[in-house]
Formats: structure tokens, sequence, C-alpha cells
């Protein structure tokens, strides 16, 4: 089984940023062009069937309420791509202090329409990922199972707050709530891949996302840990429409990895991590 489990498929009228910086240089703006009405609005049969063509079994599909940087992309702007697909699609919620309160409220209430995890956007947010306001929403995610996403590393959106994406801000929360699972997304990207390779070599229950990282490239990422060790706590991830999940499953398969590990990244490890996949 493969499993994207990093995908923003967002309503572009409600996008902040030009599409050409929401899609990237690596991106299929073709591809995913053609994907959207009129309105803007995805159609859910278009974006099923590309991630189909793509090989995907499972996706993740974002939400996140970000004003200062990139946008909305609404849990209900996903719900139809679901409705249509409920076995290749499922959703991660998003809450966000500056707009929601409490934000456990918002949270159940994203939980109750189905998102599987909580991701939480310190970086285009604006509020650090230890900030006592999210406090709140780890304690409901420990309390349901729920797995959280923090992304780490910079962000190059206009609005960002890049010294959010430490990864050490984390320590804080997983001393406070040792039972939450944690992916933490991008795995490090930018400066701080050894700091997020750490943190999950050393805790059983803290994960590597690594959407967004040229796979061939990872070796050189994590060169002081090995790749072998950073597999076993690695989730495959694409950041879609910003990279092709058919080209980036191959380059996996290309690292030269055992068999079983280059299966646990790319669904294995997902399906230990997010229930019901």
């Amino acid at each position: 089984m493969i499993v994207d489990a990093h995908v923003h498929v967002a309503h572009l009228a409600r996008l902040k940023v030009s599409w050409e910086t929401w899609i990237g240089p690596a991106g299929d703006a073709a591809a995913w062009a053609a994907m959207y009405d009129d309105d803007g609005a995805p159609i859910p049969a278009r974006v099923s069937g590309y991630f189909a063509d793509e090989g995907v079994d499972r996706v993740l599909m974002f939400c996140e309420y970000s004003p200062k940087a990139t946008g909305w992309q609404t849990i209900e702007d996903v719900l139809p791509v679901v409705e249509h697909d409920p076995q290749r699609f499922r959703i991660v919620a998003n809450v966000n202090p500056h707009v929601h309160h409490p934000v456990a409220r918002e949270l159940d209430r994203q939980l109750d329409l189905g998102a599987v995890a909580l991701k939480i956007h310190p970086v285009h947010a604006g509020v650090a990922p230890n900030d006592r306001e999210l406090y709140p929403a780890y304690a409901r995610c420990a309390e349901r199972g729920i797995p959280v996403i923090v992304h780490t590393g910079p962000s190059f959106f206009p609005g960002a707050t890049s010294r959010h994406g430490d990864p050490v801000l984390m320590d804080d929360v997983m001393r406070d709530f040792p039972e939450l699972v944690v992916i933490l997304a991008h795995g490090g990207r930018g400066w701080s891949y050894d700091a997020a390779a750490s943190l999950a070599l050393t805790r059983e229950n803290v994960w590597l996302d690594l959407a967004g990282l040229p796979p061939k490239r990872l070796p050189t990422y994590y060169a002081a840990f090995g790749m072998e060790r950073i597999a076993a706590k690695s989730i495959f991830g694409t950041d879609s429409p910003a990279a092709s999940p058919a080209r980036n499953v191959a380059a996996i398969r290309d690292l030269g990895l055992p068999g079983h590990l280059a299966d646990a990244v790319l669904g294995g490890n997902a399906a230990r991590v997010f229930p019901g996949l």
C-alpha cells in the first residue's frame, strides 16, 4: 500500500499566494489546473483519478487556516473529495489559535467530520508549537488517540514566521504529553535535519514526514544517522501539488534500502501511525 501522507488540495479562490507560487517549480501545473472548476473548487473525480494514476492507495489531505501566509484551505472544501472516494482519501484537521477559540472545540468539530490527524502549522499560523494556547488541542488528541503533525523547518511563503519551525520547540509538548504521537513534517527541512532526526530516533512515538524533500537528497540530509535508521521512522509524503507522487515513490525505491524498509516508508509506517488507513 502506497500512502501519500502530506497533500494540499486547496480551493484556489481562498489561496493568498499566486498559483505559480503555490504549485512551485517541481509541480505539474497542467495536471493540477485540470483538477479545478471555473470557481477554483477541486473536482473530486479528477483529483481521485490523478492519485489513482500516480499509484497512491491512500491520501491524507490537509486543511490549513493561515490568513497570515497561504490563506484558507477549509475542511469543508475537501469533504466532497472524501465523499467521492472514501477509500482513498482521509482528512487532516488544522487549528490556529489566532482564528479558532477555543481550539479544542474546533478540533472536535473537524474530527467529527472525519479527520484522522491534526496538523499544526506554526510557521504559517504565526504561533510557536509549544504555545500554551495550543495545549487544549494537544490534550484532546492525547485523549482521542489522534496523531499530531507539526511543520518543521522554514517556509518561504510571504507572511511566514520561520523561527517557529524549530523542531526542538516540540520537546516541551512531548514532555507534557508523553503519550502523544508526533510527526515532524518535512523532517526538519532546511537547517534542522539533525534535530528532527534525533527526536525521532530517540522517542518511540515521534516520526519524520519526508514531504517536500527530494528523495535522492535524503542520504545527504541525514548522513549523520544513516538512511536505514531514518527509514524505520519515516513516512512518505509529497507536499503535492509541489511534487509527483509516482516520481517520488520511484526515487524512494532507488535509494537502495532493503525492501521491507522501502515498503515501511511508502506505506507501512503510515498505517501504524494513522488510524483507519
